[in-house]
């Protein structure tokens, strides 16, 4: 788990994770609960490298699984 939160991190990933806890902490001060909820998605998706962070949203052509 240590390995999964502090290696492999791009600007991809970054980039979820400072726009996630940007929209959950602006959501939290306008008492908007569930945009909180839905930045605390976004910055855990990065933190923990895991959905569309991870990059398992590509497609690559081609491939079949």
């Amino acid at each position: 788990m240590k390995e999964r939160i502090l290696y492999g991190w791009n600007i991809r990933r970054s980039l979820y994770f400072l726009v996630g806890v940007g929209i959950a902490v602006y959501a939290v001060l306008e008492r908007q609960w569930l945009g909180a909820i839905l930045g605390a998605y976004f910055a855990a998706m990065a933190l923990f490298n895991f959905g569309c962070a991870a990059g398992n949203c590509s497609y690559t052509p081609g491939r079949r699984e």
